[in-house]
C-alpha cells in the first residue's frame, strides 16, 4: 500500500493585519478628494445647480429664501456630443431660470472693477416664438385664448395697474423700472394690439403680477439666456428681500449666525422637497 496522502490543515488564521488594516496613502486621500469635487463640479456645471431665491416675485409658488436644485440639461440648447441626453425647447407656463437679458438690450452692467454682471432670475414663460400676446384686467391672452390664472396674483379694483394689467395698451415709455432700449424698441413688436414675440425670444412674467419686474419692463429673453427649470426646494429658510440683498463680509457673516440660531424654527419644513411647479 501506497503511504497515506498528509493533508496539510488549512489555516484559520487571518491575514498578515498590514493586509487588513492598510492605511491609506496620502495620495490616494488626495485622489478621492479629487475625484469627489470633479464628480461635484460637473454636476453643478452642467447638470444641476441650486439657487436661492432673493425676492418675492414669484409669490407664492416661489418663496423669498427657497433654495432651489435647477436642472441645467432638459433646456439647453441639444449636443452632438451627448446625444442620450432627452432635450427640449421651452414651453408655455414653464418655470425658469436664465440671464437678465440687459445685454441683448445694448446695456453692460459692471461691478467697480468692470466686470460684467450676470444676473440669474426665475420667471414663468409666458409666450413663445410666434405668439401673439395682451393682458386685460389682469388676464394673460396667448394667440386670443385667455390663459388660467390659478398660480397667479389675481387682480382686483385695489391692486389694478394700467401698465401691468392692460398690457400692452400703455407703452413701457417713462414707466419705472422699464429699461430705455425696451421702450425705443417697443413698439415694433406690436401688432393689432398684441405684443408679438420675435423669433428665438420668450416672454416672461413673475406669478406675483404686481410686483415682478418681468418682460413687461426689459423686454424679450434670448432663447441664449434660458440656464434650466427649477426641480424642487430642497431648504426654504425665512429671509427679508432686504436682507438678502445685504453684501460684505461683515453682513455675510451675521446672516451665517443668525442662520445657524435660527435654523430650526424659521426651516419652512413643509416646502422641504417641495416639486416646483
Amino acid at each position: 500500500m501506497s503511504p497515506a496522502t498528509k493533508i496539510s490543515p488549512v489555516s484559520t488564521k487571518p491575514a498578515a493585519s498590514a493586509n487588513i488594516n492598510r492605511e491609506e496613502t496620502p495620495f490616494e486621500a488626495l485622489a478621492s478628494i479629487c475625484s469627489v469635487l470633479v464628480v461635484g463640479l460637473f454636476i453643478l456645471t452642467f447638470l444641476a445647480q441650486n439657487y436661492v431665491i432673493p425676492s418675492g416675485s414669484m409669490e407664492n409658488t416661489l418663496l423669498v429664501g427657497d433654495h432651489l436644485v435647477v436642472d441645467r440639461i432638459t433646456l439647453m440648447p441639444p449636443a452632438s456630443w451627448m446625444p442620450l441626453i432627452r432635450y427640449r425647447e421651452p414651453r408655455r407656463g414653464d418655470i425658469v431660470v436664465f440671464i437678465k437679458p440687459v445685454y441683448q438690450l445694448g446695456i453692460d452692467p459692471t461691478d467697480a472693477d468692470g466686470t460684467p454682471q450676470y444676473i440669474p432670475l426665475v420667471k414663468r414663460l409666458i409666450g413663445v416664438p410666434g405668439d401673439h400676446i395682451h393682458l386685460r384686467n389682469g388676464i394673460v391672452i396667448v394667440n386670443g385664448v385667455a390663459q388660467p390664472v390659478g398660480f397667479a396674483q389675481p387682480t382686483t379694483t385695489d391692486n389694478f395697474n394700467e401698465f401691468l394689467d392692460d398690457f400692452p395698451a400703455v407703452p413701457p415709455d417713462g414707466v419705472s423700472g422699464s429699461t430705455e432700449s425696451w421702450a425705443v424698441n417697443f413698439s415694433n413688436y406690436i401688432q393689432g394690439g398684441d405684443l408679438v414675440v420675435p423669433s428665438g425670444m420668450y416672454f416672461m412674467m413673475g406669478d406675483n403680477r404686481h410686483n415682478s419686474l418681468d418682460s413687461r419692463f426689459w423686454g424679450f429673453v434670448p432663447r441664449a439666456n434660458i440656464l434650466g427649470r427649477p426641480l424642487f426646494n430642497y431648504w426654504s429658510f425665512k429671509a427679508t428681500e432686504a436682507r438678502l440683498e445685504q453684501t460684505g463680509f461683515v453682513n455675510k457673516l451675521a446672516w451665517i449666525g443668525h442662520v445657524l440660531a435660527h435654523f430650526f424654527p424659521d426651516t419652512r419644513w413643509k416646502r422641504t422637497f417641495h416639486v416646483v411647479r
